[in-house]
């Protein structure tokens, strides 16, 4: 059984029979995993090689597991910095900013990677305009290279440990106050004004070989009345044709408030998938989730599976023991933790 097209999640720590259903169902692609899903580092171990028995092929398991206040699993793993901490070190030291990041993406994906989990949704490139309620810190820097510096260090830091990155929020989620998860965000900024700020960090990264990239629930009016992640002109016309992207295009989460105005979740996962969308997510919502893979009629291409296929995971060398043993890990966790310490900021013990 191929992968399919959407991507929903599991109720607790362990699969339940209803969890198995879901994720036998042709349709599904994908599993997101949230901070209830974790009790302990062996348990998520457990939790992730069962979802990956399954099926054959496997399906991808992901989370948003960023840094900062975005972190969902804590006990056991390195506490990440958030984002706009490295850019406070690039401010004073941008090379040494450069190296933390690119440190700060292999813990993250090593760690992931030794407890089975495929890819994290990040790094944000949204700008950092100090009003966003949902990106707030969550964003490097205000300055388009720093997030472009940034960026491509904790993806590169990424790509050691064996993971894919997803860039997000398309074209930028950074300018608007309003939170997607509560309301539906609105962007009055001309093309032109978008493209020459908060596009630039997805374009160099896209040059750089970007995995992945999630849109956002934001109408941008001065483009298309529909939010981006709904809209054909910005996936196909300016993501795709434009920019020449080739990864992976995942939807944010259909049941968020920003997108409601697409219809009912069928419809909307509709829309995303025409629109340009390779995988929709579902989350939080287990009768939505019945209801759309009942309802949704979807044959996935052969191109969307072959770009699905890059975002498995790749086998980490070392456990999540060994990890802990290796010296430049440790180094590196250790690095990790003087961020946005005053007394060991500057000068960094190496």
């Amino acid at each position: 059984m191929s992968l399919g097209p959407v991507m929903i999640d599991v109720v607790g720590t362990e699969l339940t029979s209803e969890d198995v259903r879901r994720l036998q169902h042709p349709l599904v692609g994908g599993v997101i995993l949230f901070s209830r899903n974790y009790t302990s580092p062996a348990q998520l171990k457990e939790l992730t090689a069962s979802i990956h028995a399954v099926r054959q092929p496997p399906l991808l398991i992901a989370v948003d597991h960023e840094g900062g206040r975005v972190q969902r699993f804590r006990e056991g793993f390195t506490k990440i910095p958030p984002m706009r901490e490295f850019g406070k070190v690039w401010d004073r030291n941008a090379k040494r900013a450069k190296e933390l990041a690119f440190e700060a993406g292999w813990v993250i994906a090593s760690e992931l990677r030794a407890h089975g989990v495929d890819f994290s949704f990040t790094p944000v490139l949204d700008m950092d305009y100090g009003d966003s309620l949902v990106i707030g810190d969550r964003a490097f820097h205000a300055r388009p290279q720093a997030i472009i510096d940034l960026a491509f260090a904790l993806m590169q830091g990424l790509k050691k440990g064996g993971m894919a990155a997803v860039g997000k929020h398309f074209p930028g989620h950074g300018f608007v106050v309003a939170d997607s998860h509560v309301s539906v965000p609105v962007d009055e900024r001309s093309f032109d004004q978008i493209a020459q700020n908060d596009m630039q960090p997805f374009r160099q990264m896209i040059d750089d070989g970007l995995p992945g990239i999630m849109p956002a629930h934001v109408i941008y009016t001065k483009v298309d009345d529909k939010p981006a992640g709904f809209s054909s002109r910005w996936l196909q016309k300016v993501l795709r044709e434009r920019l020449g992207f080739e990864g992976v295009i995942f939807s944010d989460d259909l049941s968020r408030e920003g997108a409601v105005v697409a219809g009912d979740v069928t419809a909307r996962a509709l829309a995303a998938l025409q629109a340009g969308c390779d995988m929709v997510l579902l989350c939080n919502r287990p009768d939505l989730a019945d209801e759309l893979l009942a309802n949704l009629k979807w044959d996935i291409s052969a191109q969307s599976l072959i770009r699905l296929a890059r975002m498995h995971g790749r086998q980490h060398p070392l456990g999540s023991v060994a990890l802990r043993e290796d010296p430049d890990f440790v180094h590196a966790v250790h690095r990790l933790g003087q961020i946005g310490n005053p007394e060991t900021d500057l000068p960094f013990v190496t």
